[in-house]
């Protein structure tokens, strides 16, 4: 039995191997190329990277800590120098005047005195670094009325007696640099007569003597003299329908000696003075200290009633007045104004013709008094002043 079952595994071997054997070889697979299905590009959306905005410049911004605005021309000031009194020095206006320092004036005044001759009056904010300022003048008492307006020192070379009630007032806070003679000094001039000139420290030295404050007396000035229009948004008069072009402001009618003119310079946007200065010429009116022509961003024109004092010619001017008008120049365009002062020490402030205070813009102003009746020019405009 178990021989015959060795023979059928035998069998059954051999058939296995014979059906192995006669089967198909195994085919080596061939690697097919792999073909990707063509996909059409689609637009792709560029994603941006997120932009940081740059705020635009603050042209109203202090440009550096510790400054703040001046009140006489708006500018940014050293704290300092915002809390120190200015000074209003007396300066002539004659062809043989040797006039130094007027170019760093905030406001310069001019104001006709006897003889059709115009005298000026520059306050000076900043004046801790004046080494010759002048020539120094006599006083007339209408200037006086100006300069308490900022609280300023008041520096002058003597005066008629017209002054003394004035002068001799408790708050009236002067500097006669003939009474205190250490507050001028002689230089070279054009003549020996306008020769009297002062510095930073000499004015500090008489303001010691006398016992004057360096910083604003309480109660005194308006802490808010002129209104300014912003950096961002000057004032350009373009909102006045009434606003006239001004590229020539001509003063030689009211002031037929100096025959002082103004011309607009687009370039700087700036009133650029213009006075007789020899011969039968007119020239830039140039300051000697370091030959710069005086410049305005602001002209004021105020007309005044005055009356004739004596036979010598002196001139009163009626400073406190409601009822009197002017005009307002400034980016080549001007407009009618009236203006008020109601006291002493407080402003003379200016209205257009619906009542509202005008804007300065920011930078030097010319307040140019004139005699009431007298007409200034403007272009090829005649102007009256009423």
């Amino acid at each position: 039995m178990m021989k015959r079952l060795q023979v059928l595994f035998l069998v059954a071997l051999s058939s296995s191997l014979l059906l192995f054997g006669c089967g198909k070889e195994e085919e080596t697979p061939v690697s097919q190329p792999i073909v990707e299905p063509i996909i059409e590009a689609q637009p792709q959306e560029v994603v941006e990277d997120p932009v940081e905005e740059v705020p635009e410049e603050d042209l109203d911004a202090p440009p550096a800590e510790g400054m703040v605005r001046s009140r006489l021309t708006n500018e940014w000031v050293d704290e300092e120098v915002a809390k120190t009194r200015p000074i209003a020095v007396m300066v002539p206006n004659s062809k043989t005047a040797s006039q130094y320092g007027l170019s760093d004036a905030s406001i310069l005044y001019e104001c006709n005195v006897e003889g059709s001759m115009t005298r000026l009056m520059g306050v000076w904010e900043d004046w801790s670094n004046i080494e010759k300022l002048g020539n120094i003048r006599s006083c007339r008492d209408y200037y006086l009325y100006w300069a308490f307006e900022w609280d300023a020192i008041y520096i002058h070379y003597g005066g008629p007696f017209y002054i003394d009630e004035l002068v001799g007032r408790e708050d009236t806070q002067n500097i006669n640099c003939i009474n205190f003679s250490n507050a001028t000094y002689r230089d070279t001039a054009k003549n020996s007569t306008d020769n009297a000139f002062t510095s930073t420290d000499r004015i500090k030295d008489a303001m010691e003597h006398y016992g004057y404050s360096m910083e604003y007396r309480d109660g005194y000035a308006d802490e808010t003299h002129y209104q300014f229009a912003t950096n961002a948004e000057p004032n350009t008069l373009e909102q006045y329908s009434d606003a006239i072009t001004a590229t020539k402001i001509d003063m030689s009618p009211a002031y037929p000696v100096t025959n002082c003119y103004f011309l607009y310079n687009e370039e700087t946007g700036l009133y650029d003075r213009y006075q007789h200065l020899s011969g039968d010429s007119d020239g830039p009116h140039v300051d000697l200290a370091n030959n710069e022509q005086l410049s305005f961003k602001n002209v004021l024109i105020q007309s005044t009633y005055f009356e004739v004092r004596d036979q010598k010619g002196y001139l009163a001017f009626q400073c406190h007045d409601t009822t009197r008008d002017g005009w307002f120049f400034t980016n080549g365009k001007g407009i009618h104004v009236t203006w008020e002062k109601t006291s002493d020490y407080g402003a003379t402030r200016y209205y257009d013709d619906a009542g509202n205070e005008i804007k300065l813009n920011t930078g030097k102003t010319m307040v140019c008094i004139l005699e009431d009746g007298d007409s200034f020019n403007v272009d090829d405009k005649v102007i009256d002043a009423d």
